[in-house]
């Protein structure tokens, strides 16, 4: 903190010294160890010693010690961080490793003003900022960019422990000095430096897990009661030479499971949910078919229809402009979890001072994830229309979403046994030299790696006739009736048994990176300092490819007449009692006779179910092709599904600081430039091909050879990020803030791949390979970056160490969306270069904006009791178009642009767009005793998938309840209890449209029982 601060603190405008807002804990820690140290050294002079004696005993009246802990000292902590940052900042702090709270990072985060959480598995995952989605954001562990395994370049925060996490922090608005790529902010998260630190510590904490709904359920993969323990050492050792060492160790074993019962029906990912035709005088698809079938295909004419979107060109409209619909999937279905997570951490830093000039910190952080899962699915089918029956007794809602269905369709009994296992590891050194009493000069070197592999068995049985039944859509999930059919007869599933062994996204994305830092201060009295520096990062993300694009499959099918011998010797009890209560209306399943009467045999929400592992192996034992090997296949680099992307990146930067009084108030701040500099390479493999000429017609055809062709294509950009920043200490007490920079959002770099192959033409002569081959691929490594410009203003009041009262206005306007475009690309086809044509996503430069309001309150009373709010509101007119049912357009070469289908579906928003984010929380802290309630709320968003993230999914509005409590037994012992998701919220999400129900997923709560000691 400079001088003009210190001053700012104590300047009141009739000149004497006052200070409204009172010191913070630390401060009157050292502020008594100042004044004791006065004191001991007045006791040693003999000469003075009864001077000494007494200003020692004024000294002793004078110093007040108050310790503070716990959920007060913590947000104390955040108005701390709040107060004294020059940029738009909320964080969380801890006074020792292991005292954030919450139970992940993702909980910690979600508690923070205007951040919000996308939940897996019952916890938080993906973090949001003021409302949008992580694709906007960016993740940095002591100041580095973290890797992750979806894709995309969010960060699944579930895989850092949060006990071991000193400080997480969301900067929402930049400066020069930070890495590019967060245009909604940056979230960073901060592990302990040890000779920083400044005192040994040991501590530990054992943590029992029990989740409710676990224990209804028999579960092979974890036991009823799950633990987390951890485990941390920080030291530090001086040596009579003046260097210093000082050492951070911590370790963390989790083994819980993640109970999850689920509602599913088809996903708009791929081609498995149709909008069907509901027209009654349409007898040739669709609901009212003349003789049954799928309702996307037509009696007499093509498969796959339903609505056709695309345009008219005489009427300018929809083919199917005007004619009702209902969204139909090829199934719907129940799931029953068996689930177990395990987590192996170790963050491990050292810090060396070998004199006052120079400081050498290393860190590194491992994770090892692996979740499990055992399936048991129970799946009606559902396209088909049944004539006479399906159509006339259709019923749907406003958006076309179905609430009643009846038709005759098979059932299957399924299962998959799933795995996915998850590695982290992130390693850095910094070196920070002191030149001179001005000039610092700090390198940083940064490595960081994650690596994924999914593992699933998929297994089915399913019935050989077409079984009548109905369902009736409750009040959050569908009902069904089933004439004469009996789900828990595992003998009635003995049809086209069949099981698959895949290996998927199998990823590798690593980051390297290294940035040299300047920092010289200055001597003038506006301008306290010059920071400037230069990193250069390369990223490179792989996905091997397989047999199914982006992964391997083996299968098999039952290869004789012993599919009952199977079903019942792999056979198991259903896993669960009380399966989907909490969401169901009642029964999930009735069974009634031709009368209309209720069969008890089949009632219920249960159905046949086996043991997967057992059912894959039997079945492949009777397969003609079984080889005795029974394994998941591999993948390959070489492969035409397989995505190589680098990204390599350079930035320069230049910053000033500055820090005077104008008129009377203190000002501080910066502004400063950053330039950003981009190279993307992308290797992709394709059909090897050789070409082939007639000597007499002068036709050109090809030749397919019998290896695949390595492929090549790369883009790049350079952008200006310039930044300011103002704070302004109107008052003691009241600052007011504003913030302008320009942030930039990389595409994901699973959507820079570049996926080409040929079609030829082989209706009519070519005589040149542009007359024969038309590409088709996917991929574009040349799309550029969302660019936006950033405004922020704030007001925010500081009453007194626990209290504030904080109000932010900002808007960003977007420069860029997402449109299909035509553009001529080079090909090199057996050793010709030909120019073609391709069709694919590009940023475009259409504008859009977002306008939000940001409020944070904070205060207690004297009582012990406090609480904590945070509420952000935004809107937003982005738009981001459905590719199956939004309006889609072209751009041709000559940059005209054509619409080529006119939707039936009102576009998403900003992907992890929410409205209104709200969190709060109600605490009481009273001598040893410390509880608090909290409760989060995010109204629902539109999150894209990341295997086809150009369909639309709606997240529907969930608040969530949890609370935590803690005794504190005495100085080295504590007892914890916490709970999450505490009444059950399930997350509910629509396919398409905003009310057509496409799944939910009910978790139940999450209980935590622990002690911690620290020595």
């Amino acid at each position: 903190m400079s001088l003009k601060m210190d001053r700012r603190r104590q300047h009141s405008t009739n000149g004497s010294v006052c200070n409204h807002f009172a010191l913070s804990p630390a401060a009157k820690l050292i502020r008594a160890s100042l004044l004791a140290g006065m004191a001991g050294s007045l006791s040693f002079n003999a000469f003075a010693q009864q001077e000494a004696q007494a200003k020692v005993t004024e000294v002793e009246q004078d110093v007040e010690i108050i310790s503070v802990t716990g959920t007060r000292r913590t947000i104390q902590d955040q108005i701390a961080i709040k107060r004294e940052a020059t940029t738009v900042v909320d964080g969380l702090s801890a006074e020792d490793i292991g005292d954030l709270p919450a139970l992940s990072i993702g909980e910690a985060l979600e508690s923070i003003t205007g951040a919000a959480s996308h939940r897996e598995n019952g916890g938080a995952t993906e973090i949001t900022i003021r409302g949008l989605g992580p694709f906007l954001s960016a993740t940095h562990i002591n100041g580095r960019e973290a890797t992750n395994g979806s894709g995309d370049r969010s960060v699944n925060f579930s895989q850092f422990p949060s006990e071991l996490v000193k400080k997480v922090a969301i900067y929402k608005t930049q400066d020069a000095s930070m890495i590019e790529g967060g245009v909604a902010g940056v979230i960073a998260l901060e592990t302990i430096a040890p000779l920083d630190y400044g005192k040994q510590r040991v501590q530990g904490e054992v943590k029992l897990n029990y989740n409710p709904d676990e224990s209804n359920v028999e579960n092979s993969l974890q036991s009823d009661t799950g633990y987390r323990g951890t485990f941390s050492y920080v030291d530090q050792f001086e040596f009579a030479d003046g260097q210093a060492v000082g050492v951070s160790f911590g370790v963390q074993r989790q083994d819980i499971s993640q109970p999850e019962a689920e509602y599913r029906s088809s996903s708009p990912s791929g081609s498995s949910l149709w909008a069907c035709l509901n027209d009654p005088t349409n007898t040739n698809e669709g609901f009212y078919r003349s003789s049954a079938g799928d309702c996307e295909d037509q009696v007499n004419g093509s498969n796959n229809q339903g609505y056709q979107t695309n345009i008219d060109p005489e009427t300018g409209k929809a083919e199917s402009d005007g004619t009702p619909y209902a969204w139909t999937g090829s199934s719907r279905s129940y799931r029953q979890n068996e689930t177990s997570d395990e987590r192996d951490a170790v963050f491990i830093a050292m810090q060396y001072q070998p004199s006052s000039e120079w400081d050498v910190n290393f860190d590194a952080q491992i994770s090892d994830r692996i979740q499990r899962e055992a399936r048991h699915d129970l799946i009606f089918l559902q396209k088909r229309a049944t004539p006479g029956l399906t159509g006339p007794t259709l019923v749907t809602n406003d958006v076309g979403g179905i609430l009643h269905w009846e038709g005759e369709e098979r059932i299957e009994s399924a299962g998959e046994q799933f795995s996915r296992e998850e590695n982290y590891q992130g390693y850095g050194i910094n070196i920070e030299h002191t030149v001179t009493d001005r000039l610092t000069v700090n390198l940083d070197l940064a490595y960081s790696k994650t690596e994924r592999e999914e593992l699933q068995i998929s297994n089915r049985g399913r019935t050989a006739d077409r079984n009548l039944f109905s369902w009736d859509m409750g009040d959050e999930i569908p009902h069904f009736t089933l004439t004469d059919f009996d789900v828990t007869d595992i003998s009635n599933f003995t049809d086209s048994l069949r099981t698959r062994l895949d290996r998927e996204n199998v990823r590798e994305n690593v980051v390297k990176s290294a940035r040299i830092d300047f920092d010289y201060a200055l001597e003038g009295d506006i301008f306290t300092s010059i920071e400037g520096g230069i990193r250069a990062s390369e990223l490179s993300f792989i996905q091997f490819g397989g047999s199914q694009g982006n992964g391997s499959r083996t299968e098999y099918t039952i290869g004789d007449d012993s599919a009952l011998e199977i079903l019942q010797g792999c056979q198991i009890d259903f896993p669960e009692s009380d399966f989907l209560s909490s969401v169901s209306d009642g029964n999930l399943v009735t069974n009634v006779d031709s009368s209309g009467n209720v069969i008890s045999s089949g009632t219920g929400s249960s159905w046949a179910t086996y043991d997967n592992v057992c059912f894959s192996q039997a079945v492949a034992a009777t397969d003609a092709d079984y080889t005795g090997e029974f394994g998941y296949p591999d993948v390959e680099y070489e492969n035409a599904g397989t995505i190589d992307v680098t990204e390599k990146t350079t930035s320069v930067y230049l910053m000033a600081n500055y820090d005077t009084e104008v008129f009377g108030k203190f000002i501080r701040g910066n502004f400063g430039l950053r330039i950003v500099d981009t190279d993307v390479t992308s290797v992709g493999f394709r059909t090897n091909y050789t070409v082939d000429v007639d000597e007499t017609t002068g036709a050109v055809t090809l030749d397919v050879g019998d290896s695949l062709e390595r492929t090549e294509s790369g883009g790049g950009y350079t952008k200006y990020l310039p930044s300011f920043n103002l704070v302004v200490d109107y008052s003691e007490d009241i600052l007011l803030r504003a913030g302008i920079y320009r942030g930039m959002s990389r595409a994901d770099p699973s959507d820079l791949g570049y996926d080409r192959d040929f079609v030829t033409d082989d209706q009519s002569v070519a005589l040149s390979l542009s007359d024969l081959l038309t590409v088709d691929g996917s991929g574009n490594p040349d799309t550029q970056p969302l660019m936006s410009w950033n405004y922020d203003l704030a007001f925010e009041w500081y009453p007194n160490e626990d209290s504030i009262l904080a109000l932010s206005l900002y808007y960003k306007q977007f420069q860029g969306g997402f449109q299909q475009q035509t553009v001529i690309e080079d090909y090199v086809v057996g050793g010709e270069t030909v120019s073609l044509p391709v069709t694919n996503s590009v940023t475009t430069d259409n504008d859009s904006d977002i306008l939000g309001l940001e409020a944070s309150f904070s205060y207690r009373w004297d009582n012990g009791i406090g609480v904590k709010f945070g509420y952000n509101f935004a809107d937003t007119d982005f738009e981001f178009e459905d590719s199956l049912y939004g309006d889609t357009y072209v751009t041709d070469l000559d940059g005209n642009t054509t619409q080529l289908t006119a939707g039936i579906i009102e576009p998403g928003s900003v992907p992890g767009f929410s409205e209104h984010v709200f969190s709060s929380q109600l605490y009481y802290q009273i001598g040893d005793f410390d509880t608090a309630i909290i409760y989060k709320y995010r109204s629902e968003y539109f999150q894209p998938y990341t295997s086809n993230g150009t369909r639309l999914r709606y997240v529907d509005a969930v608040g969530v309840w949890e609370m935590r409590a803690s005794y504190k037994i005495n100085e080295h012992f504590r007892v914890k209890a916490e709970a999450i998701n505490l009444f059950s919220a399930p997350k509910s999400q629509d396919f398409f449209v905003e009310d057509n129900l496409g799944e939910v997923n009910d978790y139940g709560p999450r209980l935590f029982l622990g002690m911690s000691f620290k020595l």
